[in-house]
């Protein structure tokens, strides 16, 4: 990622997300590393967190991570 890249702000749903401030990623809640959007696939409807793996997701939501 360049430093012209900025991080977006996005409201996750079930089906998918939206975009409240525009950037070309999100971190990952995490280990904080940068998740472009379009590579995006993975994050909790309720925490409203990103993560970079379906590994990472799952510790999260067991109390691991």
């Amino acid at each position: 990622m360049s430093s012209a890249d900025r991080a977006a702000t996005l409201i996750y749903g079930p089906n998918g997300f939206r975009v409240v401030k525009n950037g070309t990623f999100v971190p990952c809640a995490v280990t904080g590393e940068p998740i472009p959007l379009e590579e995006l696939t993975y994050w909790s409807v309720e925490r409203q967190e990103a993560y970079s793996s379906a590994e990472l997701s799952t510790k999260r939501l067991l109390g691991e991570a």
